[in-house]
């Protein structure tokens, strides 16, 4: 995807895109008409189930486009999914990352799974709102889902070594990615202590792809899986 820079000394200029569709396709050049028509139709959508049943603060859905949006696109920074593959979103709480990413993906098919059942509804009602055929929604405990999958991605839902053993045994032998099938987690802060025990562990700080201040601690870690017959 085709990364520019804002300028700096234009405040006004960003201070007026920050709560905007505008955000995306900044930072999302390649993005088509459809998937521009989905992303502005987000917002709307979120807004109306939140207060019906809120998923997500009031202040984040202020600012969804940074703090949901535009936070879930990182991993697409990091890791592009081809036509075909099969993502797993464990804890997608209201559709975070899963949504954002079905949307900038639309041939991968995405699983969100929540074992709350108010969010998978809101997630459900979304994904009907969006017209996302890509994706399948499911309330229930991960350890209960069947199949496997080519990444897992996550944002921040429990400590790496609780989330690995979660999904272990739910990641696909063959890669068709150059990059090994694994996780894909979205997380925060001083993770040295977390990640100590993974040698094949890989950080990818979010300011290198994002300006906005948001982002300063924010990362996307990747850990490639072992299959596990």
């Amino acid at each position: 995807m085709h990364f520019d820079s804002f300028d700096d000394n234009n405040c006004y200029f960003r201070a007026r895109k920050f709560k905007t569709v505008e955000l995306i396709k900044h930072y999302f050049a390649d993005i088509d008409e459809s998937q521009i028509k989905q992303f502005e139709k987000i917002a709307e959508v979120y807004k109306d189930w939140n207060q019906k049943i809120n998923v997500v603060s009031r202040k984040d859905i202020d600012e969804i486009y940074i703090r949901h949006v535009l936070h879930s696109l990182g991993i697409a920074k990091v890791q592009s999914f081809l036509p075909g593959s099969k993502v797993l979103d464990v804890g997608t709480g209201g559709g975070f990352p899963g949504i954002p990413l079905a949307i900038l993906f639309p041939e991968t098919q995405f699983t969100l799974v929540d074992s709350i059942g108010k969010k998978i509804k809101v997630v459900e009602e979304v994904v009907d709102a969006l017209e996302l055929k890509n994706v399948t929604a499911i309330n229930d405990r991960v350890e209960n889902i069947s199949g496997e999958f080519d990444f897992i991605v996550s944002r921040a839902v429990a400590v790496m070594p609780s989330f690995v053993h979660w999904v272990k045994g739910k990641i696909a032998k063959e890669s068709k990615h150059d990059r090994k099938n694994g996780i894909l987690y979205l997380k925060g802060g001083d993770l040295s202590e977390e990640l100590q025990p993974y040698r094949t562990v890989e950080v990818f700080e979010l300011p290198t792809f994002y300006k906005e201040d948001f982002f300063d601690t924010k990362k996307v870690v990747y850990l490639p899986m072992k299959y596990r017959g």
